[in-house]
This record gives structure tokens, C-alpha cells and sequence, in this order.
């Protein structure tokens, strides 16, 4: 699908202004799209990540399932973010992570030999790596500290505000447990917002 290529290859040229076409078409040399129904898997739980995934289109949910069985979002990628459990991803141990697709999805994949392959070919690509990597930090560091010094009204706002086309894609379900909370005490909030 080369609509999705495409908009990949765009997504490494905003990262990297540098790259030649050279590079460029190295790293397309790796690509697969992989289509997901609803519901269905890019990654178990403790399986090996051999791919990252881009999203072109659609919107996929990375959770756990706690020792009462219960599933906790953790994460939701939507288009032009990268679906990873990014530490297992590069370290190549096991995710404890499951990742669904919540809508038909279509993802840019690149396989973990191919990026190892890039770096040592072509010095851009760690530098790609870094940049990558970087916003995945910065992400799970907001997200940590938003538990440690927020309550769950200021964390549904924040996500709110920075996800406003997410609003409606995500179920109160997932929300609530991305949020760290009951689902009746996000219906509460938002009702209390609603009220304002």
C-alpha cells in the first residue's frame, strides 16, 4: 500500500531533514503493511517484538492484564505514532504488554534486524533511533507523573486536551483504566465538567 509507505517515509524526513534518497530507500527495502481487523493482535504478551509498528490509519490499544484479570490501557496509537512496547522492542525481551487495534488498522512495519542493519549502514539512522526513542521517553515520563502528582480530573483533562480526536474513538472503559480509575467515577467527572 503505497499511500502508507509514503506517509512513513514522510513521517522519517520531518525527523531527519538529512536523509538522502539512498537512506531512504534502504529503509523502504524493510517495510511491510500489516492490516488489522478490529480487535485483533499486533502483539502478545510475552512474545518477542520483531517489528515496530507505524500507524497510518486506525487506533490501537496497548494494555495488561492484572492478577484479578482485568485489562489496564496503558497506552492508545493512533495515526503517524509509533506502536511499540519500546523497551522490549530494543532490548528483544519479551513484552508484557498486549497491543489490539480498536479500529481497523493499517501499520508501516520495520523489522528490528532491518533498523540494526540501518544503523551500522547508514549513521543517520541512529540518530532516527535516538529521536524515536526519545519521544517515547518523553511520553512515559508525562504519563508516570501524571500519577504522582495529579488526581484523575486533571489527568482526564490533560487527556482531553491533547487528544481531542481520541475522545470518541476510545471507550469510558479503556479511558477509565488508561486513567487509573473506577468508570463510574469517570462518568461522575464528566458529568461535573458537563455541569460547568
Amino acid at each position: 500500500m503505497k499511500a502508507a509507505i509514503t506517509t512513513y517515509l514522510n513521517s522519517v524526513k520531518a525527523l531527519c531533514p538529512n536523509v538522502t534518497e539512498t537512506e531512504l530507500a534502504y529503509l523502504e527495502s524493510g517495510l511491510i503493511v500489516r492490516e488489522l481487523k478490529q480487535k485483533h493482535f499486533f502483539i502478545h504478551a510475552n512474545t518477542l517484538q520483531k517489528e515496530i509498528g507505524f500507524v497510518y490509519s486506525g487506533l490501537i490499544r496497548a494494555f495488561y492484564v492484572d492478577h484479578n484479570g482485568n485489562e489496564i490501557s496503558v497506552n492508545f496509537f493512533r495515526e503517524n505514532h509509533y506502536a511499540t512496547h519500546y523497551a522490549s522492542f530494543i532490548s528483544q525481551k519479551p513484552s508484557k504488554y498486549y497491543f489490539q487495534s480498536i479500529e481497523p488498522t493499517i501499520l508501516v512495519c520495520i523489522s528490528y534486524k532491518h533498523i540494526q542493519e540501518g544503523y551500522i549502514k547508514f549513521p543517520i539512522f541512529e540518530r532516527y533511533g535516538r529521536l524515536v526513542a526519545e519521544e517515547v521517553l518523553k511520553i512515559q515520563q508525562k504519563r508516570i507523573e501524571s500519577f504522582l502528582f495529579e488526581n484523575a480530573e486533571t489527568r482526564y483533562l490533560d487527556f482531553v486536551k491533547e487528544n481531542p480526536d481520541l475522545f470518541n474513538r476510545v471507550s469510558l472503559s479503556y479511558l477509565a483504566s488508561y486513567l487509573g480509575i473506577e468508570r463510574q467515577s469517570l462518568s461522575r467527572i464528566r458529568k461535573k465538567l458537563a455541569g460547568h
